[in-house]
């Protein structure tokens, strides 16, 4: 068992020389985050001043509750000096601790989501820029930096152009020796070091721990996806403990960096990026771990926590939890009496607030709460004895020469300190933005720009500035997001001083140091492609080239030119790039968007945190659709539109109760049985709700007009059912309202069966044709291409129809007699209506796809990998495939498939099998995934499904099943490969599991 005396911990784990224990050197006091000093405050204190930065911290995750590192600027106090970092305009303050006067800043090029280190003389600073700086504490000059990914690469990341592999383990210092992280991706490399603290050299770096073999949180997932570096790094006398994000902390030797353990699947749905490390244990998401096994010991409950050497302080809602460690006698497995260490609840405090942070100096805890900050007396008096005013949550304290300093979600840092002194709330040092008035030739530029574009937002880039007037322009005229690269380090100096003081820096425009003719940027990422420089002289082939390179494919600018004169060039679609216009990658049903770019190794391109609610994981919501650079996503109440390219949002479309219904669903009736309730073609989107489908701009989310069904108001049926796009016409069908199919829930309008199909005109909402079935058409069993409609009409299958539903109701047992049951598989003219054929002999099937370039056409069963719930008509075990244009079958085969078949070429691809499309013979196809119930998804060269993380097979390369971890996919189809990418929503709502990220992403292939 390890122990250490409190005095002898702090030592051990970062005082050096030139720090005190009075000091405050790193997040939480010490490597250990334990949150506490022996040092106590005094007991009056006042404000002494306050400091307001510009902007309010921008967290990576916003929406994440167990991810919560930079919810604030993290302080810490060391030689009299307060320093933080701000993660929105990428800047370090030294701040006096006396006055509260800036000392000084330093930029980096990325925001800084951490506090940073100290020792001795410097501290260390963590930046998205994928880089750890050592800066001089007295003026912030800079005595060296360290990359830590293998090489500088900049992509879109939670909404910034970051460095593929940003610098999230922050940073921890022991002795002689500081320890950081790069990576957040597994599958792209996760990067640990230990650096000498005076030089910066690599003592030991542990570069392959993300790219493990390993059990994933579900039981039976097993996937090629090891560590994630998410949160403040700690240290002990033996350990570095890793937060991976969600899940919980993996551990590494200290003197080596040889990687330990990462208990994933054993803490299922455990986790978060907070660590702090007591006695011979680290807690995490409420948890006890021992340190050496990393096995749980003992839950605690969550809140924010101080450890001592007696115990642990949590705070619980409105209460102050004081627990301390005792021997407790109990039996090992083999019932061998034994003695293990555990937590004793001995006081409760009430409170009338909610403890949002909290920190020990003494023997009093220092709380942060609502607009609030207060000090307690936990070990005596048990009440609150002193409470101060502040804006903002507070979620970050600090306490060193008898000064208390928080800060809060707004931005707000105050600092409290002797009550002898007159208090004051100084904001004079706070900065405030500049009036900066530009050259009249860089607002004219600006405007001219802006005219000609018709481009308001988005991603901007200024290759090969001089200076950043124009970009300060452009972005007081628009809501651009704008990056300028500047070859010359001391003109960039000179232009973030501009941008800083105008009050735009990080948070609208940022300057990088790079060559502007070889950017570190993405491919294809930005919307507006400027050069500022080209204004007064003419700029060379290779600029020219590298403008190109990143200009955004469909619709993507690229603006050059003299004053007066600019020219404004358009970059086109993307050649080979297939989209996704359907739930089943288009109208025919292929799951194959043709996309010709995309291959293996996949690695990231863009990712964020989007607040837009989905419909839970298991209620199989309808797939992502992608057309023309746009990615369209179905919500609970409305559709969003992302930019494919850099993950931009560029419009929301509220549809109140949009797929409400399908969130409450637990593997019950869904997208797979109903089919998607939107669709793109052309320039619109179509999403249906109730009797109406609204007909939406593509580029803007503005309605065009609602078109409802053709059906009388005194009709019992009226709602759309199957919806549906092809060469300039919308194909609907009116549900059939009376056929019920959900066993467990009770008055959804989630309807499979339909009474009429029609076809309108996109352009004027006017009725083409319509079809009167005799029978009735399965939504499913509906696709369309090479100018034709086929479907079948056949009896509702008596079995699927639910009377009444009631909770843990399961399907009816399949019936004999509906296997029997008349159909008739019919194809028409599409334009016209006109039959062409129809057959009407042995017609089983409940789904259909067609291959227009083979004109055939599958019919088949729907493909199942779970027993949680299917349809009682659903039998499977068959595929026929049918000649389109004379309705005569080639083949029939029996065959067992849990997934839709995709159609490549002249293939068929599912799991269980694959097959000759022109004879039915079975071909060999090795696929073997691990745990995942969702469909595949494919394209020319990939397939991309669930195997336990995002698993995906090229189809050009023997490598069998890949994997690109670090998050799940959803339970049905959310990884789209279109664009030249795989375009990934998140698909895990709800998912309480801890895999390491829950995001919104894209990835792209091996060049």
């Amino acid at each position: 068992m390890r122990f250490l005396t409190v005095i002898a911990f702090l030592f051990a784990l970062g005082f050096s020389s030139e720090t005190t224990v009075a000091d405050w050197p790193q997040f939480r006091g010490n490597a250990a985050r334990t949150g506490y000093t022996r040092e106590p405050l005094p007991n009056r204190l006042e404000l002494k001043w306050t400091f307001r930065v510009q902007h309010a911290p921008t967290p990576a995750w916003p929406t994440h509750t167990r991810i919560k590192f930079d919810e604030v600027f993290q302080p810490i106090i060391v030689q009299q000096t307060v320093l933080f970092g701000s993660s929105t305009d990428d800047q370090l303050y030294a701040l006096d601790l006396e006055t509260g006067e800036l000392k000084w800043k330093f930029f980096t090029e990325g925001p800084i989501r951490f506090a940073p280190a100290a020792w001795k003389d410097r501290i260390f600073v963590a930046s998205d820029d994928g880089n750890l700086y050592a800066l001089a504490i007295k003026d912030g000059s800079l005595l060296w930096k360290r990359q830590g990914g293998p090489k500088k690469k900049y992509i879109m990341g939670n909404d910034r152009l970051i460095s593929h592999w940003p610098a999230r383990g922050g940073p921890a210092v022991v002795g002689d020796q500081v320890y950081f992280a790069a990576g957040v991706w597994p599958s792209d490399g996760v990067y640990l070091y230990a650096l000498n603290a005076e030089t910066g050299e690599v003592i030991w770096s542990n570069r392959d721990s993300g790219q493990l073999v390993m059990d994933q949180p579900h039981g039976g997932a097993r996937a090629k996806s090891g560590v994630s570096s998410q949160g403040y790094l700690a240290a002990s006398q033996d350990q570095i403990f890793m937060p991976t994000g969600r899940a919980v902390p993996a551990a590494f030797e200290r003197t080596s960096g040889k990687f330990q353990y990462f208990h994933m699947q054993k803490n299922q749905q455990r986790g978060g990026s907070e660590v702090i490390l007591a006695d011979q244990f680290f807690c995490n998401a409420g948890c006890l771990f021992d340190q050496s096994t990393g096995q749980l010991t003992q839950q605690t409950g969550t809140g924010p926590m101080a450890a001592t050497d007696g115990g642990i302080l949590r705070g619980s809602g409105q209460s102050l939890l004081y627990s301390a460690w005792t021997d407790t006698q109990t039996r090992d497995r083999k019932g061998k009496p034994i003695t293990i260490k555990q937590l004793q609840e001995k006081r409760v405090i009430p409170l009338n607030y909610t403890i949002t942070d909290v920190i020990i100096a003494g023997v009093d805890a220092y709380c942060g709460s609502h607009n609030k900050v207060t000090a307690v007396d936990f070990s005596r008096q048990a009440n609150t004895w002193w409470s101060h005013e502040i804006e903002g949550t507070v979620r970050g304290l600090a306490a060193s020469d008898e000064c208390l300093v928080a800060s809060t979600d707004q931005g707000v840092i105050c600092c409290f300190g002797n009550g002898g002194a007159q208090e004051t709330d100084n904001t004079s040092p706070s900065p405030t933005p500049k009036p900066v008035a530009s050259p009249k030739e860089y607002q004219a530029a600006a405007k001219e720009i802006l005219d000609k574009t018709n481009r308001k937002t988005g991603i901007c880039v200024d290759l090969g500035a001089e200076n950043a007037q124009l970009a300060l322009e452009l972005a007081r005229l628009s809501d651009l997001q704008i990056y300028v690269v500047m070859q010359d380090a001391k003109q960039a100096a000179q232009a973030r001083k501009l941008l800083s003081n105008a009050g735009v820096y990080g948070s609208r425009v940022a300057v990088h140091v790079a060559d502007p003719k070889r950017t570190p940027y993405s491919k294809n990422f930005a919307n507006l492609v400027i050069s500022s420089s080209s204004l007064d002289k003419t700029i060379g082939s290779k600029l020219l080239q590298e403008a190109r390179r990143i200009q955004r494919p469909y619709g993507g600018q690229f603006c050059r030119g003299a004053l007066g004169k600019i020219q404004v060039e358009t970059k086109s679609e993307l050649k080979g790039a297939g989209s996704w216009t359907h739930q089943y990658s288009n109208a025919t049903n292929t799951v194959n968007s043709d996309d010709e770019i995309v291959k293996g190794p996949l690695k990231m391109y863009w990712y964020r945190d989007m607040d837009f609610q989905i419909p839970n994981r298991h209620g199989q919501g309808p797939a992502p659709l992608v057309n023309q650079g746009v990615m369209v996503v179905g919500g609970l109440h409305g559709l969003c539109g992302l930019d494919a390219y850099n993950g931009h949002t560029v419009w929301r479309y509220q549809l109140k109760n949009n797929l409400t219904e399908m969130n409450g669903i637990h593997h019950d009736v869904g997208t797979a049985e109903v089919g998607s309730n939107f669709c793109l073609g052309g320039d619109y989107v179509f999403v249906k709700q109730d009797t109406f489908c609204h007909q939406i701009d593509l580029k803007t989310g503005k309605l065009i007009r609602k078109i409802s069904t053709p059906v009388s108001q005194d009709n019992p049926n009226q709602n759309w059912g199957y919806i549906s796009y092809h060469d300039g016409i919308v194909y609907g069908t009116v549900s059939n309202d009376a056929h019920y199919t959900s066993p467990r829930y009770k008055n959804l309008k989630l309807r499979n069966e339909s009474v009429l199909f029609f076809a309108i005109d996109a352009k004027t909402g006017n009725i083409l044709w319509t079809y009167q079935p005799e029978y009735s058409i399965r939504n499913n069993a509906i696709t369309i291409g090479d100018n034709s409609v086929y479907l079948i009409d056949r009896e509702i299958a008596k079995a699927d129809h639910i009377k009444e539903s009631r909770r843990n109701g399961r399907p009816n047992p399949a019936s004999a007699e509906d296997e029997k049951r008349k159909g008739k598989l019919k194809a028409f003219h599409a334009k016209e209506g006109t039959d062409l054929w129809k057959a009407d002999q042995d017609i089983f099937g409940t789904q259909l796809a067609v291959s227009e370039e083979n004109q055939t056409l599958l019919m088949f069963y729907q493909g199942i990998r779970h027993s949680f719930f299917k349809l009682p008509s659903e039998v499977g075990g068959r595929i026929a495939a049918i000649d389109t244009k004379t309705g005569k079958r080639i083949w029939d085969i029996k065959a067992k498939y849990q997934s839709h078949p995709v159609i490549n070429g002249d293939k068929i691809y599912a799991q269980g099998g694959a097959w000759d499309l022109k004879t039915g013979k079975s071909i060999d196809f090795k696929f073997d995934r691990s745990y995942g119930c969702g469909q595949i998804s494919a394209s020319k060269h990939l397939m991309v499904f669930r195997s336990a993380t995002l698993g995906y097979v090229d189809l050009t390369r023997k490598a069998g099943v890949e994997n690109f971890g670090g998050i799940r996919l959803g339970c049905y189809i959310n990884a789209i490969p279109a664009g030249g990418l795989v375009l990934v929503p998140d698909g895990s709502s709800q998912c309480n599991c801890s895999y390491q990220m829950q995001a919104w992403f894209a990835l792209e292939g091996s060049e």
